[in-house]
């Protein structure tokens, strides 16, 4: 049986972006309705939070030790010990209510980062986004309803992008260079009780983790997209894992608990949670935008 560690003091209406600062040792996610991002050391316990006055879709380390945040519309970089914000690029959505979603810093050193419509329209309008140190942003390719699961593989060379909503997983070959992403292909199709694919991850081996939220689950997928295997949570609806720990062989999970009943949080008290639990394998350290 799995031991799991619980990491947040309180629970998260919808607990995402799990980032490990290797430079401070510390965990930092975000509760993205309530537009928060926390902080917390995992040798001496403290803990830090921010608020942001909207929503926080996903956040990324920087080399300046910043924070590179996705907002609603605006990408900013944050100073945790001063609370400075700096813009450093704005996203015209395809249609009202929108927002910014899921990302990750790739091996490029630009912040990757997509948007979500959740209208219910025929012509979902996600877009995935690469934003370029300089603040200038590049629409990679469009149509889905909640742009999701980004991760790059070791070596940075493959790009993994899912669709919460469609649901399946994607590939694309990527010049950690230049940050061209090209070959989009299909990697896996998903279902209701495999777990739809919400955040991903990357271990060393070249497996791709992804956060099953509609089965409680991490599935772990090989790199032609078998499903080699999968760790039950104590937690029905995990959002994304990230690899952490002095050795990279911890594993954190973030979970949501919007819309629970009482009823469902006596069958899954833990959600909303951030879990830590270890890892078989030592994940892919995720780069840093680099803005400095």
């Amino acid at each position: 049986m799995t031991d799991f560690q619980v990491i947040s003091e309180a629970r998260c209406e919808i607990g995402e972006s799990p980032v490990w600062d290797d430079r401070t040792g510390c965990l930092l996610w975000t509760d993205i309705p309530r537009g928060l991002i926390f902080e917390w050391h995992a040798t001496t316990g403290a803990r830090r939070q921010w608020s942001f006055g909207e929503a926080v879709g996903s956040f990324g380390l920087c080399a300046s030790d910043r924070l590179v945040v996705a907002l609603v519309n605006d990408v900013v970089l944050f100073d945790r010990d001063s609370g400075t914000r700096t813009t450093i690029a704005t996203v015209t959505h395809g249609r009202a209510g929108m927002r910014l979603n899921d990302s990750k810093v790739g091996p490029d050193g630009a912040f990757w980062v997509g948007s979500m419509d959740a209208s219910g329209a025929p012509d979902p309008q996600g877009t995935l986004y690469r934003v370029a140190p300089d603040g200038d942003v590049r629409a990679i390719t469009t149509g889905f309803k909640t742009s999701n699961g980004l991760a790059f593989g070791p070596g940075g060379t493959l790009m993994y992008h899912s669709d919460s909503r469609g649901p399946w997983v994607d590939v694309y070959d990527l010049d950690p260079a230049t940050g061209e992403a090209r070959n989009r292909r299909r990697f896996r199709d998903l279902d209701e009780a495999t777990g739809r694919p919400d955040g991903g991850a990357c271990d060393v081996d070249g497996r791709y983790w992804s956060a099953g939220i509609s089965a409680g689950r991490l599935n772990r997928f090989a790199p032609n997209g078998t499903l080699l295997d999968w760790i039950d949570l104590p937690v029905s609806r995990p959002t994304m894992p990230c690899f952490g720990g002095p050795d990279g062989m911890t594993l954190y999970v973030t979970s949501l608990s919007s819309g629970f009943t009482p009823e469902d949080f006596e069958r899954s008290p833990l959600s909303g949670q951030v879990l830590a639990l270890q890892a078989p394998v030592r994940g892919v350290t995720v780069e840093r935008f680099r803005d400095a």
